[in-house]
Parts: C-alpha cells; sequence; structure tokens
C-alpha cells in the first residue's frame, strides 16, 4: 500500500515569464509545453529515502524499487525504517551500500543524532553541507532534497545527468562544459529550479 504524501512544486506564470524574459529559447520551450507540473515529497525523511534510491538508476528503476519499499515497509518514518535490517531494506531491489546508507540515516534521525527539522533554517549551501556530512549522501542527492522536498527556488544541479541533458538538447550543444553550465545557472537565477523542471522534462523527450 502506497502511503507518501505528494504535492506539486509551486509555481506560476509569473515565473514561467520572468524565465521567458531572460532566456528567449527557454521561453519558447515554455510556450509549448506550458506549466509542467513536478510531483515533490514534503517530508524530509521520505525525501531523504527517496534521493537515496534514485542515485545513479534510472527513472523506472526508482519506481519500480519505491513501490516495492511502500508495500513493504508502509509509512516510511525513521522509527519505521531503523529497524529494518539492511538485508530486508535492500530486498526491496537497491544496492546493499544505498540500504545500508537508509538503515544508517533512519537510526541517526530516530536516536537524535541528525536533525532534519533543522535544514528548514539554514541556507541552500548549509542544507548541502550539512546532509552531505551522512554517510552515503553527495551533492546530489543533498541538491535534490532542495529542489524535490524543501522548494528552495534556485537551485539547479551540475551533478543531474537529465539537466545537463536537457539543457544540450534545449541550445543545440554537442557537449556542455561547467562554465557553459554556470553562465545559464546565473541567467535563470533567482529562479533556477523552475528552469531546472523544465530542462527534466525536455531531456526526456
Amino acid at each position: 500500500m502506497q502511503t507518501v504524501k505528494t504535492k506539486y512544486f509551486e509555481y506560476g506564470q509569473e515565473e514561467m515569464d520572468y524565465l521567458t524574459s531572460v532566456d528567449v529559447t527557454l521561453g519558447v520551450a515554455i510556450a509549448r509545453m506550458g506549466k509542467v507540473e513536478r510531483v515533490i515529497i514534503p517530508d524530509l525523511f521520505t525525501a531523504l529515502v527517496y534521493a537515496i534510491v534514485g542515485q545513479l538508476i534510472s527513472v523506472k528503476a526508482v519506481h519500480k524499487i519505491w513501490t516495492r519499499i511502500q508495500d513493504r515497509f508502509g509509512e516510511i518514518t525513521p522509527q519505521n525504517i531503523a529497524i529494518q535490517t539492511a538485508d530486508d531494506i535492500q530486498r526491496c531491489g537497491m544496492t546493499m551500500k544505498k540500504a545500508v546508507c537508509i538503515q544508517n540515516v533512519a537510526r541517526m534521525i530516530e536516536q537524535g543524532a541528525f536533525d532534519l527539522d533543522e535544514l528548514y533554517v539554514l541556507s541552500d549551501g548549509e542544507v548541502v553541507r550539512k546532509l552531505i556530512t551522512l554517510n552515503g549522501v553527495g551533492k546530489w542527492t543533498a541538491e535534490m532534497m532542495l529542489i524535490n522536498a524543501m522548494e528552495r527556488p534556485d537551485v539547479i544541479s551540475w551533478g543531474d545527468i537529465a539537466i545537463r541533458r536537457g539543457m544540450m538538447k534545449l541550445y543545440g550543444l554537442s557537449e556542455l562544459s561547467q562554465e557553459q553550465f554556470e553562465e545559464y545557472r546565473l541567467r535563470y537565477s533567482p529562479l533556477g529550479s523552475v528552469a531546472s523542471i523544465y530542462l527534466w522534462t525536455i531531456s526526456f523527450e
């Protein structure tokens, strides 16, 4: 039984108009696609587990594993996951490394050794620095938390292959340097997260 509560990333015409005004090419794509809905997971622990599951695997594989986790464990809370063995978590279809990471994170939060709620009062950079202190959590995972749980407005992840692919497709590039990426990121600011939503969509077209 699937129990995770989700919502859509909140943005509207004002944000779409702004991005259109600063980048004509992106604006054409926005006009063609209209508003793109991005499902997010507001609960920080659930979103963190989802982000760990999603490391370096396809969207289809993530969906399959995520469904199994919910069917097997029900509500995804630190208390519920902390009592599971790494083997039980791994049987949902992920690597043992990810299973151990999820188990350890759940136990740290359950024991009070890591305070997820503190993230709400931190800047984007501070959130990333705090999250990457957890074993198995890198910069990409932390940046996905900023967008897909916390709805921070200005996040574009260089570490996200789909975002880079979407950017290359949008601008007709055969390759993309980090310097070029940074130019686009600054152009989209302070609404990089909405730009990311469109770049993700473009990458899968």
